[in-house]
């Protein structure tokens, strides 16, 4: 049914391409992310009336299960339009989030502002864990000298061990996530591996780090996989995929609601991410983010095929913009414009080429599958 392709070649229906070394095509030239989204959508995607219903449920189970408690739930603000949104829903639907903010030292002055205004708009409590920064620099040092495409998985897998500590400390079982299908249902495997691989990161460190890593908290395979989902019942839930989310829509709303201001491109709420993503992945790896974003609007009906690829033809970066931006990080990480040109033109690696916990996953879906089989129930191993 499918075939792959060592010539470039793009999806008939969205606009992933072979710069997924892993992407196949059917007969129609339609890629596996669109087939995939198809069968995805079925059973975890629920746009209408059925959402509506579904996601109520899920509220009164929150509710009852954080009775007597000063939260029933925790969500990571970042300040950008999903967990924003999602903010202030919460506050419509009568939830009470703990709301944490990881400040990992790249924050911009307008993520800041517009975090403060929704917390004041919504009386939320915000707690904001300080990532202890030259820890932080040093994870960020080791990523660079390997060489790999994860070069946001320092941030991220604090940012989820962060959820996962606090909500044990106050005694929650669920997080709320900004993560949804309708804007982020296409992402290609073969570019990243997970953020949560704490084997992997700290195989990294440990390989071309300078210090000791201290305060830097880490969720483990065994915490991550079983100990949270299914000693400690904890689970993630996805509230955006229970309604008809449309990010330009949210986006007006956050704005007449508490004077959201927008930023000027994807993930500019933070400067590390701006600049990985719009610079160095296209760059070094040519990985342009915006393929799998725009796809996820196309499959879910947000926006043509046809707008996506005017969309792709824009500059990633404003000349003079790029050179600012390159500045800071520089400035920021304490390397010279010489150091980062040679992090740029160094060899390229995957995160495989290091230890990493994929052969305990694969053991995990086995065992899962095992007892799906003899029980005839499926097993969550997911938190």
């Amino acid at each position: 049914m499918f075939e792959k392709s060592a010539e470039y070649k793009i999806c008939t229906k969205c606009v992933m391409d072979t710069s997924d070394e892993q992407i196949e095509f059917n007969a129609e030239g339609v890629c596996n992310h669109c087939l995939k989204f198809e069968r995805v959508a079925k059973t975890s995607w629920f746009p209408g009336e059925e959402g509506k219903e579904k996601w109520q449920a899920i509220v009164q189970r929150i509710k009852a299960s954080g009775e007597g408690k000063e939260y029933d739930c925790i969500l990571g603000l970042s300040g950008g339009v999903d967990s924003s949104y999602l903010a202030i829903k919460l506050k419509e639907w009568g939830l009470r989030p703990l709301v944490v903010h990881v400040d990992a030292g790249w924050n911009s002055e307008l993520a800041v502002a517009n975090i403060e205004a929704i917390v004041k708009y919504c009386g939320y409590d915000l707690h904001t864990h300080v990532v202890d920064w030259e820890e932080m620099r040093d994870l960020h040092l080791s990523y660079l000298r390997a060489g790999i495409s994860n070069q946001d998985v320092p941030q991220d897998h604090i940012f989820f061990s962060s959820l996962y500590h606090f909500a044990i400390k106050n005694g929650i079982d669920c997080i709320l996530s900004g993560g949804n299908l309708a804007t982020e249902g296409v992402f290609p495997d073969s570019w990243h591996g997970t953020a949560m691989d704490a084997i992997n990161l700290k195989a990294i460190h440990k390989k071309y780090g300078t210090s000791k890593i201290k305060n830097y908290k880490t969720i483990s395979f065994f915490q991550y996989y079983i100990w949270y989902p299914l000693f400690k019942k904890m689970r993630t839930v996805r509230p955006l995929n229970y309604m008809p989310y449309d990010k330009e829509l949210a986006l007006e709303e956050l704005k007449k609601t508490v004077g959201y201001k927008p930023y000027a491109r994807k993930h500019g709420e933070s400067q590390f991410t701006k600049l990985f993503q719009n610079y160095y992945l296209p760059v070094k790896f040519g990985y342009d983010k915006r393929r799998p974003h725009y796809a996820s609007l196309i499959v879910s009906g947000q926006m043509t095929r046809e707008a996506a690829l005017e969309k792709l033809n824009e500059p990633l970066y404003d000349a003079d913009q790029l050179e600012l931006d390159i500045s800071y990080f520089c400035k920021k990480l304490r390397i010279s414009r010489a150091e980062f040109d040679g992090f740029m033109s160094a060899p390229i690696h995957h995160y495989t080429d290091f230890p990493n916990w994929e052969g305990r996953y694969r053991v995990l879906k086995w065992l899962q599958s095992f007892v799906a089989r003899i029980t005839g129930k499926r097993l969550s191993v997911y938190s």
